[in-house]
């Protein structure tokens, strides 16, 4: 069968061509998402590193047209973290057992690079690993925020379709993306990327295309996370079932990457029940359960649905813990670089 002679390929050799790449998308079975999980058990183990997850501004700078938190949505009741917030919650966090904190917000330019590097220098004393997802910045900021003491950076790629990116992303420049990215491999950062699955135009093809440029970029993550409509964005009409080819993207993903770090998205188990826990099983072995406190969780919404938005940290915590010994795995105990 020619579908088992590709993985087979790929568990040898961790590089497919194109053309492979799109049959086993198009012929997605769960000879795929066990071949997966094998790869991802033989390089990463069964234990699975917790992220604590604070989302501490959901002002943004851009128009994206998948995100709730694009400027253009005037529905949404904006807010900002002060510091002493965002280092409460992280050393919560810390308190609760997660050896990373992921600080994660609208590209909000508020939080300059002094803010931003404050906020660092605090957390990292704590000896937890930090990482940052705020967005695009100058290189003269990722040097600084390195210099303070991040560690990871994520920045996703969402589409290499260049027009589609365009198409999505007014006034922003798929050139400085890319370069952004690279620039962050240069300086250190454990450098993580993604895409979404189920934009309108999106092909077989240009998914291929993404899985390539993680390779290419030899990315230390990739998050792989279903659209999901927002309302009161352009793509609110788009189509919403879109699971199954992100767990697909995500599978191929471990297949030729079989030591990097792969999320079970929030967005996964928004769309399905259990969703984290089949991605477990397919291929992810991370799980970034927010740790953002009270009514900010609603108000963070870059899609809408999203699971556990009236849940406490703790209960977050305690619910996914158990979901993983569920399913014979274990919670780390260490940050979990790409490299542990």
């Amino acid at each position: 069968m020619q579908l088992n002679k590709i993985i087979d390929k790929a568990q040898k050799s961790n590089n497919l061509t194109k053309e492979e790449i799109v049959y086993l998308l198009e012929n997605k079975n769960n000879d795929l998402y066990a071949a997966a999980d094998k790869i991802r058990k033989q390089y990463k183990g069964d234990a699975v590193h917790l992220r604590g997850l604070i989302e501490f501004t959901n002002i943004c700078r851009n128009d994206c047209k998948y995100c709730g938190l694009r400027y253009s949505n005037k529905v949404i009741e904006r807010y900002r973290l002060d510091e002493n917030e965002i280092i409460k919650t992280a050393i919560n966090a810390i308190n609760s057992g997660y050896k990373t904190i992921v600080l994660q917000g609208g590209e909000d330019l508020w939080f300059d690079a002094d803010k931003i590097c404050r906020i660092i220098r605090e957390i990292k004393a704590y000896d937890t690993a930090v990482t940052l997802s705020i967005g695009e910045r100058n290189p003269e900021e990722y040097k600084a925020f390195k210099k303070a003491g991040a560690d990871r950076y994520l920045m996703r790629i969402e589409t290499t379709d260049i027009e589609l990116y365009k198409f999505l992303h007014p006034n922003m420049s798929f050139e400085n993306r890319v370069n952004c990215l690279y620039e962050l491999k240069k300086l250190g950062y454990e450098t993580g990327t993604g895409c979404l699955v189920g934009l309108p135009n999106q092909t077989i093809d240009s998914l291929a295309d993404d899985i390539l440029f993680f390779k290419e970029l030899d990315a230390d993550m990739v998050g792989i996370g279903p659209l999901i409509p927002h309302p009161e964005t352009p793509l609110k009409d788009a189509n919403k079932d879109n699971f199954d080819n992100a767990l697909a993207v995500m599978a191929v993903t471990r297949l030729i990457l079989p030591d990097i770090n792969i999320p079970a998205t929030t967005a996964m188990e928004s769309v399905r029940q259990n969703g984290r826990i089949i991605a477990l099983q397919s291929g992810a072995n991370v799980v970034m359960p927010n740790m953002t406190e009270g009514e900010y969780r609603k108000k963070y919404e870059i899609y809408p649905n999203k699971i556990c938005i009236n849940d406490s940290p703790q209960r977050c915590i305690k619910c996914i813990k158990n979901k993983i010994e569920s399913i014979g795995r274990t919670v780390s105990e260490t940050k979990g670089f790409r490299t542990c």
